[in-house]
């Protein structure tokens, strides 16, 4: 017996000596575990996690790890990437996404940052740490793809909301170029060295749309939510705490704020600016008893020289490439111009941005919202707002640095001369802003502020032209055209409205086409059916229409084929094609259209929804599509036609069109006394392709049949699916 008790006693030493260790404590287990006491999740019909804490940091702790529930590949990826290690998961050319992030802050400044945090958002930040790190803890069978353990530093480099920031504006291509041989690219057309959107790519962006009382059925304000962004890449939920906290929306997977929401007594809606926000400033350095130093004014002052070792992985192993880091007073240095190191300015306040990113969503009317926008620190979106005391708002940015407009900020400027520099932040009431504006509608589609609220807009020559473009888009021309006409609003009506299968541009490109063939001849008789469905088509979309088939490609091939004079936007080029180009070249652009839609799909008379398919196959962040498995039609089409309602949609090494952006998280809000809202999410709440929710809202997204919001107690009690604490589902 004795024999067999030390034997037992041997073999279960090397069973637990084998087992990997742990990186949580006791300590911090029995934390964890008495935190999430106080919280209680309650899972809708559609999945929706309600999180019920008793403080701020309880709500915090319970939304990241429901976050982690639903998706946490996605969570963790968000980190991976901000924190600069995706080299480490994804290998070598991910290596210059990571220098970016540590250029702009190290490991031990956003500890720093975090260290001084004022205590309550310190508590938030340690809150989402527990949150991830329990979860991992509760759930063992999760394999992190790098990041074993969450720390409380991490949100700060994640901190303003938008999906990549402005940081992913700085273009890798030409980090690495400096960086490994001082070497200078070629400038994008703007002249400067940021990463440009590629013309035939999916427009990015979203829509906002505000009403007053005076337009809506219940004279109460109404608030169209629209991001158009990546599908899954935000979850839907609502945040409850005893601390006053009731915020409900989408949210970037891996934060602890809602990013576009309502809460009972106010609504916002962000969409991107195009404020000024980043410069680059070209500098001249010179080497100086061995040291480097570059010229400012009469000055000659030392660049701050550091290095950083980041890790890549290589096959089965992790190599590791060390890289010198190079800053003056303007930023880091990202790039060289001809022969001079360019440095790059953005806003970096991660403390401020969560500060500013949290309390929003905790604001009761338009005056405290008001006050919380001089924080200053959203700087790539511009806000629509609405509320229960009925204003409606619209904030085209919100950081603006000041500048000297004798410069072209637009392109790169000399960061020798001190006039340059930026010289603070404008104030919020400097910055371009729509109050309660007498046609009772704002709009806003990533387009000039300038027409947001018909003749009540903002004036262009009021504001320096660092603050906003001017040019416009067709999801405005339709918006304002829509708008325009409404009355007696009600939430049926505003989704009506933000669904209207109008596209303009083909109003503008068509019937160009339509001319040429009736003014050619011979004619050429292959086309004439084809000519005769875009004669009497009415330039809306919908699943039945061979007409948006032929003119979604039609206008795909001329924007690829076609001879465009030099400086067009989009909009000048559809104007273009329709009435100042050869007539002969629309002729040729469209039979080689229908030669393609007759090899890809057996005749060019295949209706949109045959083509244009919705399909979620697994929960992979990279998304894969297949021809032969199931798929439903869309009627929707791509925001660059000037659809409010986005969908974008390509090939995947297939045939048939498969949207994989553009309308995602949506909603419409409606506030008074109580608040109340309708909202539908892409596909569904969970990643997880065994989990009911993952693709249960999909045939209701493309039938555009809205799902009502549970967002009182009572509400979500009625429709609770589920209801447990962190660690017990």
């Amino acid at each position: 017996m004795k024999k067999l008790h030390y034997f037992s006693f041997i073999i279960l030493f090397i069973f637990v000596g084998c087992q990997p260790q742990s990186p949580f404590s006791a300590d911090e287990i029995e934390s964890w575990e008495q935190q999430a006491s106080n919280v209680e999740i309650i899972r809708d019909d559609f999945g929706v996690p309600h999180i019920y804490g008793k403080t701020d940091a309880d709500a915090v702790f319970g939304l990241i790890f429901a976050q982690a529930e639903d998706d946490f590949k996605r969570v963790e990826r968000n980190y991976i990437w901000a924190i600069g290690r995706l080299a480490e998961v994804e290998g070598e050319e991910a290596l210059y996404s990571d220098l970016r992030a540590r250029l702009f802050m190290s490991k031990e400044e956003a500890i720093e940052y975090y260290e001084n945090a004022p205590q309550w958002l310190k508590e938030l930040c340690d809150a989402w740490a527990a949150g991830l790190n329990y979860y991992l803890h509760t759930n063992p069978d999760v394999e992190p793809a790098l990041l074993n353990r969450f720390e409380p530093w991490m949100p700060m480099y994640f901190s303003e909301g938008s999906i990549g920031g402005d940081i992913e504006r700085v273009s890798t291509r030409r980090i690495q170029a400096f960086y490994e041989n001082r070497e200078a690219l070629a400038l994008n057309e703007f002249g400067n060295g940021l990463t440009v959107t590629d013309p035939y790519e999916e427009p990015k962006g979203s829509n906002g749309i505000a009403v007053s009382g005076e337009l809506t059925a219940s004279g109460n304000a109404m608030l169209l939510i629209n991001p158009h962004t990546s599908f899954y890449f935000r979850g839907e939920v609502h945040a409850v705490s005893e601390e006053g906290l009731n915020a409900y929306g989408a949210v970037t997977w891996g934060q602890f704020f809602i990013y576009q929401g309502f809460n009972e007594k106010t609504g916002w809606m962000h969409t991107s600016t195009y404020t000024d926000v980043i410069d680059e400033f070209k500098h001249v350095i010179e080497e100086r008893n061995g040291e480097l130093m570059y010229k400012y004014g009469e000055e000659w002052r030392p660049v701050e020289v550091s290095e950083v070792t980041l890790k890549y992985r290589n096959e089965n192993s992790l190599e590791e490439k060390t890289f010198p880091i190079y800053r003056t007073h303007h930023g880091p240095v990202t790039h060289m111009i001809d022969d001079q190191w360019v440095a790059t300015a953005l806003m970096w306040e991660p403390v401020k941005a969560l500060e500013q990113s949290y309390t929003r969503t905790k604001k009761n009317n338009h005056d405290e919202f008001r006050e919380m926008m001089d924080i200053r620190t959203n700087s790539s979106n511009n806000t629509v707002f609405a509320d229960a005391e009925g204003n409606i708002a619209y904030y085209h940015g919100n950081f603006i640095p000041v500048r000297d407009t004798q410069f072209d900020y637009t392109q790169p400027v000399d960061g020798s001369d001190p006039a340059t520099d930026w010289k603070g932040l404008h104030p919020v009431d400097e910055a371009i802003t729509v109050l309660n504006p007498g046609n009772g509608w704002i709009q806003n589609t990533n387009s000039t502020p300038f027409t947001s609220a018909a003749e009540y807009s903002p004036k262009k020559e009021n504001y320096p032209r660092y603050m906003s473009i001017d040019s416009e888009n067709f999801r405005a021309v339709h918006a304002i055209d829509l708008l325009s006409k409404a009355e007696n609003l009600t939430l049926d009506s505003m989704i009506e409205l933000g669904y209207d299968p109008r596209l303009p541009a083909f109003e503008k490109m068509i019937p160009g086409l339509v001319q040429a063939y009736d003014r050619s001849s011979p004619k050429d008789d292959s086309m004439a059916e084809a000519i005769e469905v875009m004669r009497k088509w009415d330039f809306t979309t919908s699943e039945e229409s061979v007409g948006m088939s032929l003119a979604h490609f039609y206008g795909m091939n001329y924007l690829r084929n076609g001879e465009t004079p030099e400086g067009m936007n989009f909009m000048e080029r559809m104007d273009y094609y329709g009435e100042g180009s050869p007539e002969e070249e629309r002729l040729t652009i469209f039979k080689q259209t229908l030669e393609e839609l007759n090899e890809d799909f057996g005749s060019w008379n295949t209706p949109w929804g045959d083509i244009n398919r919705f399909q979620r196959l697994d929960g992979s962040i990279d998304p894969n599509f297949d021809d032969n498995e199931p798929s439903l039609p869309v009627g929707l089409a791509s925001g660059r036609w000037g659809a409010l309602a986005s969908y974008g949609a390509r090939t995947y090494g297939t045939k048939k069109l498969y949207g994989t952006s553009g309308n995602s998280f949506i909603a419409v809000v409606e506030f008074g006394d109580t608040v109340k809202a309708k909202s539908l999410l892409a596909g569904g709440q969970s990643g997880d392709p065994d989990s009911p929710h993952f693709f249960d809202q999909a045939e209701r997204y493309v039938n555009v049949n809205f799902k009502d919001v549970a967002y009182y107690r009572n509400e979500v009690e009625a429709r609770a699916e589920e209801r447990y604490k962190p660690g017990e589902r």
